[in-house]
């Protein structure tokens, strides 16, 4: 079946997903609040949620191997699409699901979405998630994304999670959450890039409820022009776990970041840590690239494109 996508619809899936065309096996297309096209594989079902809107991932046990698309673009003025997905991950699964939000907005108008994922991750299940935020279109169009994610890890699960905002983003709240059961262990990486008069709130919780769980959590972030970007991100270690917390923030112009890492524990065999930097390029790296024949701006983005990577 021939899927109708412009031009624009194009270039947004290929920025968020990397996908060209239709994908081989399971994938769920949205655009402005409505189904564009889906497809379920022999061991991957999407279905159509009752009740709210959004969908249903189901993926059976010892599914290994597979890759399932569920980006969502938006490019009318004026939507406000939020949407309720839920993954369910068989035991010894080990799969890949590719996220994220294109919004396309040359109006005056607001355009917003908000999509709240939850995941049930089985017993010994791998789980690989990409999510990728991104907005174009006239300084004076509004582009918002409100992503919620919460994660239920079981017994030795494994998650491993690449949360970015590319750019163009006017505004996002992200709120994120996992409680991990023994010997789960989940690595969670988050990339933000505001510029003009954007910004950025992102609040994490993570509870370390069984013996040997673990969680690292990496955030790196840049802030340009007048753009503003506060971090909260919390490790709970509630067993003997092991929990690392870790801030990098880039300031350009007058670009300002509040980043206030904390770790709680409430159990004596619990190993917990956090650290934060926030700082302006260093300006021998900027002289070092400029010998190499790169001019100033393209030194500097070259730099920002190997610490957002």
């Amino acid at each position: 079946m021939a899927v109708d996508l412009s031009p624009i619809d194009e270039n947004l899936l290929a920025t968020i997903s990397g996908l060209h065309g239709m994908p081989n096996g399971a994938f769920n297309i949205r655009r402005n609040g409505e189904l564009v096209e889906r497809h379920s594989s022999a061991f991957i079902e999407i279905a159509t949620k009752e009740g709210v809107p959004g969908i249903d991932i189901k993926i059976k046990p010892g599914t290994r191997g597979e890759t399932v698309y569920i980006p969502v673009i938006v490019t009318q003025a004026g939507v406000k699409d939020v949407v309720y997905n839920t993954f369910y991950v068989g035991e010894g699964s080990d799969v890949t699901i590719v996220a994220g939000c294109g919004i396309h907005n040359a109006a005056h108008e607001q355009s917003q979405h908000d999509g709240i994922h939850e995941f049930f991750i089985g017993k010994g299940a791998r789980v690989k998630y990409t999510e990728a935020h991104y907005g174009e279109g006239p300084a004076n169009g509004t582009r918002i994304l409100n992503p919620v994610t919460k994660v239920h890890m079981a017994e030795n699960s494994f998650c491993e999670m690449d949360l970015s905002q590319l750019e163009g983003v006017t505004s996002t709240k992200r709120e994120t959450e996992a409680d991990l059961a023994e010997g789960a262990k989940m690595i969670i990486t988050e990339k933000l890039m505001t510029h003009d008069e954007q910004f950025a709130e992102s609040n994490m919780l993570f509870q370390l409820n069984g013996d040997d769980s673990s969680v690292q959590v990496v955030s790196r972030s840049v802030a340009k022009d007048e753009s503003r970007q506060v971090f909260s991100p919390l490790v709970v270690g509630n067993a003997a776990c092991r929990g690392h917390v870790q801030c990098d923030s880039i300031l350009i112009g007058n670009g300002k970041v509040k980043s206030v890492p904390a770790i709680e524990a409430n159990c004596e065999d619990a190993i917990l840590m956090h650290e934060a930097a926030i700082g302006k390029i260093a300006g021998d790296q900027i002289i070092k690239l400029q010998t190499l024949g790169l001019t100033e701006e393209e030194a500097e983005q070259e730099i920002l494109d190997d610490f957002l990577s």
